[in-house]
């Protein structure tokens, strides 16, 4: 938590305290190394690594929680459905999905995001493309599991309609288990954003992203080791920070249940 918290008042409140523009280019400061001036550096326009790095980190969170609400509400209707309906209806949905996860997600992104071109908005759908089909999952394992309930087989039986019994007395039970699902989730939308924007697939320089940051640093490894190391670390510390909350959630609804 403390690690996620850092991470995201940094990207808040950084550029509101260290007021260094990210697309400024100084032709005096190219390739500069960290000083008190630029902690983090200049690249080779001479713009600030830091502001470049707190801005970056602006996209990948917002990226990440709007992929991962969609796919959250998307997979919980689709999984949802299955369980409900049974029967044809759930063995079509559930092999729908089995067809959707027999693709690598990092290929399946990286095709979509080929095929609809550089940019946020088709970014966001490349990325979402291959997340939803967890939380379908496990809606579906959870309603199967809970629709069994005491409770619910009296709800059933006192006439609650279908949307009713789901949001009421179903979705309650699997909040759990969904908020673990999504902690990870951001974390490894921040790894497949930065992923695909190193390839050239997603942020259009000169927009600050973490991953074509990384992508500019290559040819400047040895003489400038501070353009990829900078970003190399927020993209690890913060995959790492959310991936540590994930399985400090995870333990809490285990002793739970």
């Amino acid at each position: 938590m403390t690690i996620v918290v850092a991470i995201v008042a940094g990207a808040i409140l950084g550029p509101l305290l260290f007021r260094a523009d990210p697309l400024s280019i100084d032709l005096a400061n190219i390739l500069a190394g960290p000083s008190r001036a630029h902690p983090l550096g200049c690249d080779s326009l001479g713009r600030d690594v830091l502001a470049r790095i707190m801005f970056g980190a602006r996209l990948s969170l917002s990226i990440s929680t709007i992929v991962v609400a969609i796919s959250l509400v998307v997979g919980s209707l689709i999984g949802a459905t299955a369980a409900l309906s049974g029967g044809p209806i759930d063995n079509v949905i559930m092999r729908g999905v089995d067809i959707v996860l027999a693709f690598p997600g990092i290929l399946l992104a990286i095709a979509l995001a080929a095929i609809l071109g550089p940019g946020l908005i088709d970014l966001t759908i490349a990325l979402t493309a291959m997340g939803w089909t967890g939380y379908a999952r496990i809606v579906r394992g959870e309603v199967l599991t809970l629709r069994e309930r005491d409770y619910v087989l009296a709800a059933q039986t006192l006439g609650a309609s279908p949307p009713r019994l789901l949001l009421r007395h179903l979705l309650p039970g699997v909040v759990g288990p969904l908020a673990v699902q999504a902690t990870f989730g951001i974390g490894g939308i921040i790894g497949a954003e930065a992923a695909l924007s190193f390839l050239g697939l997603g942020a259009i320089p000169p927009t600050p992203s973490w991953g074509n940051m990384l992508d500019a640093g290559r040819a400047f490894l040895l003489v400038a080791p501070h353009l990829t190391t900078a970003p190399g670390l927020a993209i690890g510390f913060t995959i790492l920070g959310f991936n540590l909350l994930g399985d400090g959630i995870a333990q809490k609804v285990g002793n739970r249940a």
